[in-house]
Parts: C-alpha cells; structure tokens; sequence
C-alpha cells in the first residue's frame, strides 16, 4: 500500500508511523520547513518558544509509537511530571495551586467552601465513569456508522452527556471560583465550558490517571524524537512542499499534487490538515457531494481562536509557576463575547506558560522564557488583527504586569505574536479557528468529521476535526482509529 499523510503535527506524525508498523510506505509531506503543525518550535536569540501545546497528557500514547518498532522511547524524549499542574488565580488574586496531590486539593478547596470538599470527591468519581467510558472505551473505536452511535446513546445518557461541562461541575461544587476552575478543561480543546458535552469532563479525571508532564527541551523535542524514529524507519519526509490538490477519478484517490507542479500517486490519503479546508480547497470541485454530507459541513460550529504572545525576559521571574491560569472578572459573559457576540473583551482571562521554570534551557543564561495564550473570537468576527493584534499585547502586558509580573514592560527583551490569522493562512484551519470544530455533543463521534471521508474512497482524516477531537490525546488517538479503518 502506497499511504500520503498531509501535515506533520502529532497526528499526522503518529499515522505515518503506525501506517508504517503495517508494513504501508509511506511518505510525510508538510508545506513548512519544519515539522510539528501547531506545534511547531520559534527560536529567537537563544530563546526556544514552543509553538503550541505544552501540557502534556496520557504519555502512553506518545510510548506507544515508539515501541511500535520495538524502541525505547527514552532514548528520543524525556517527559519529566510536574508537581503542581496549573496555578490558578481569580480576579480577587486568592491561589490555588491545582495538582495530583489530593490532600493538598482537599486541604486548598476547604478554604474556599468546606461543603465542597465531599462534592469534589463525588465529582472525580463522576467523571472517573466518563473516562472509563468515553475515553479508555471510545477513543480509539471508529464512529463512521450511524449504528455505532446509536449503540453508545444510553450509556452516554446516563452519564449526562446532554449537560455541559459547567453544569455538571455545578452538580457537585458551590463555590463559584471552584466551579471555573473544575469547569475549564473544554478551553484546552476549544470548547465554551457552558456548551461542550459533560463527556468532556473526563479530562479532568484523564490528569489525575497519569497526571501533566513537561517534554524537557519543549513539546518541540517530541517532535524532533518522531522525526529521527521515521527517518529510521523508512518514512519518506518532504518539508516546504504543500499538497495543492488531491486528485481522485470518480470518487477514488489517485495521488496528490505538491506545490502546484509535481504528481505524487497514492493508493490513500490522510489528511491531518483541517476537513473543512481540505473538502473546500484541496478537492476536486466537480464531485457529487450529497446534500446531507453539504448541510452537516454547514451547520458546524467553530472552536474559538487564539492570540498567542510570545516573550523572553532579562529579569528572572521566580515566583511564576510553569502553567498559570489566570481568570477575568467576569466568565460566562466573557466566554459568550467569544463564542457567541465573536467580540473582543477587555475583562480576558490568560493561560500563561513558563518552560524555564522546569526547563533552564528554553532561555539563554540569566533570562525567563514565557508564552501567553489568551481565548479571541475566531474571523467570523471580522476582526482586523493588523489593528487589533498589538492592542490585545499591551493590554495582556499591562494585565500580567499588573498581576504576577512587575515591571514586566521594561524587562521584555524578545517578542512576538500569533493571531487567527496564522492559524487561517499558515495552519489552513477554517476561521482561524484554534482547535477546528467546537466540541458539542452535535459535533461530537459520528456528527464530527469522519476518520474515514464520507465522500471519497482512500481518503482519510486524523487529528483536532476528526473523532475523537482536538488535544494531544484526541489527535494521538485519531491515529489509532485510522489503524483499526484501514
């Protein structure tokens, strides 16, 4: 079998090298000069800056590719576990300090409202029977048939899949502030925690299971670990070379045409860029496509976009945890500005990365690595980020100066900035969308995009559009449910 995947991140990556295991060749073509997707390594001046993701999850998938030709993953990465996950402050500046340590969980969620300590306790357990069901049963299973979804229906109804991720939260915790803090794992998929599916909710119980690791050298080292396992295996890897068409005959891939000029065949695509671009810009347009198939595209709803700020430092800022969340005044108002009005809001909340806390090489000697990530409207907005893009800088510069970071204006030393529109024009995703569709019950197994193309024989999806969703665990697993479908 002759397999093209398009697009190098985790999920184009994991695809090549279990089509590989199966004895397919394969060749891997990313239009950048580099690999990783979204994530992707910027370096500037001794600075090393992940990119995208850097909470690491479930670190058995990763293993598994490795071990797949009987390799020892800790001869290409070195994952190291936090001892505090994230650090979360609310909008009066009180802390927690969010971790694998439930009695320093119980002891912090005591000061916040001693009824809710039982009610945590009643909440993990909880979505302890929706991981078991919704990710150790259902993330790697293919949901390409109508029947396989009707099958899951009770069961996910008796674990309250009809009810969002905050409600369920709110079910069992009182306290407001511990409710956003156990009621944000959607954002980390792109998902409004008040309309993503309750099933979502098995994130918060998948970080107790293995807990959050750190890829020491960057989630980019991860990257460059996949890529030397595929060079000695055999996968055959082409960089600055963008798939500008993918060719079928009555329905059936044939190949794939690079850079508008060279012909490569192929028995099967997979895609790992986004379905939506790829169905709109990379097929042919002459293609019977239902009217069924047309109206489910249609009506998709899309995740939320990023803007991302990029900054080293001179000054040390030692009392800044690896992750901080950090959230606004207000909450639901502001997640509706965004997923709803699609309006810009100064009350942001920010997630805020610090890899020199864990890491001393992310930075040259003396100086503070950092990246901040703040939830925008995706550009169904309209929004011009040419104008808008340094106005949300200095506004989160003033924020974190304000709240954890003084002085932070005069000690910046490196910077720069990704908006909507690097995702839209460099990442090919719809709207500039962060995370591809949101993940609502409506979007979610069989009403997503299908791992196996509903429309062409031979073409494929993996990663954030495609079941099981967005995040590292989501787009590993898609590559799995490509191993069981072809």
């Amino acid at each position: 079998m002759n397999s093209i995947v398009i697009g190098s991140g985790f999920g184009g990556i994991a695809s090549a090298l279990r089509l590989k295991a199966k004895g397919h060749k394969v060749t891997l073509i990313e239009k950048h000069p580099d690999l990783g997707g979204r994530a992707r390594v910027f370096r500037k001046n001794g600075f090393v800056f992940d990119g995208g993701p850097t909470v690491i999850t479930a670190p058995y998938l990763i293993d598994e590719l490795f071990e797949l030709f009987q390799k020892d993953p800790k001869d290409y990465i070195k994952l190291s576990p936090l001892k505090i996950w994230y650090q979360f402050i609310f909008e009066d500046n009180s802390k927690f300090n969010y971790s694998g340590n439930e009695t320093e969980m119980k002891s912090q969620i005591e000061k916040f409202g001693k009824e809710d300590v039982n009610g945590y306790e009643k909440l993990v357990n909880f979505t302890k029977k929706i991981f078991d069901k919704g990710f150790t049963e259902l993330a790697d299973v293919p949901f390409d048939k109508p029947f396989a979804m009707m099958k899951q229906l009770p069961a996910l109804l008796r674990l309250k899949s009809y009810k969002s991720v905050y409600s369920l939260v709110s079910t069992y915790i009182k306290n407001e502030k511990l409710r956003r803090m156990f009621s944000m794992h959607p954002l980390l998929v792109g998902g409004n925690p008040f309309t993503t599916t309750s099933i979502y909710g098995l994130i918060l119980y998948l970080e107790k299971k293995w807990g959050i690791h750190y890829s020491m050298g960057g989630t980019g080292n991860i990257i460059r670990g996949f890529e030397n396992l595929m060079e000695e295996v055999g996968i055959k890897i082409l960089k600055n070379s963008e798939v500008t068409k993918i060719i079928s005959n009555n329905n059936k891939i044939s190949g794939v045409q690079i850079n508008n000029q060279k012909i490569i065949d192929a028995d099967n695509v997979i895609c790992n860029a986004d379905p939506p671009a790829v169905y709109e810009k990379l097929l042919d347009g002459n293609t019977n496509i239902s009217s069924l198939f047309k109206w489910k595209k249609n009506r998709m709803e899309y995740s939320m976009g990023l803007f991302v700020y990029y900054f080293g430092t001179k000054k040390i800022y030692e009392n800044v945890e690896h992750h901080t969340i950090k959230f606004g005044n207000k909450y639901k108002e502001h997640l509706d500005d965004i997923f709803n009005n699609k309006k810009l809001n100064n009350d942001i909340s920010y997630y805020l990365h610090r890899p020199t806390a864990t890491d001393k090489s992310m930075a040259p000697e003396g100086n503070d690595c950092f990246y901040v990530l703040i939830p925008v409207p995706n550009n169904q907005s309209g929004i011009d980020w040419n104008i808008e893009g340094e106005k949300i800088k200095n506004l989160v510069i003033d924020k974190m100066e304000n709240d954890l970071m003084p002085n932070l204006k005069d000690n910046i030393v490196e910077d720069f900035y990704l908006t909507p529109d690097y995702f839209e024009n460099d990442l090919n995703t719809k709207f500039g969308s962060g995370f591809s569709i949101q993940p609502k019950f409506t979007q979610s197994a069989y009403f997503r995009f299908h791992n196996k193309s509903e429309i062409y024989k031979g073409l494929y999806f993996v990663g954030a559009g495609t079941h099981p969703g967005a995040g590292v665990p989501g787009v590993l697993s898609s590559a799995k449910v490509l191993d069981k479908i072809l």
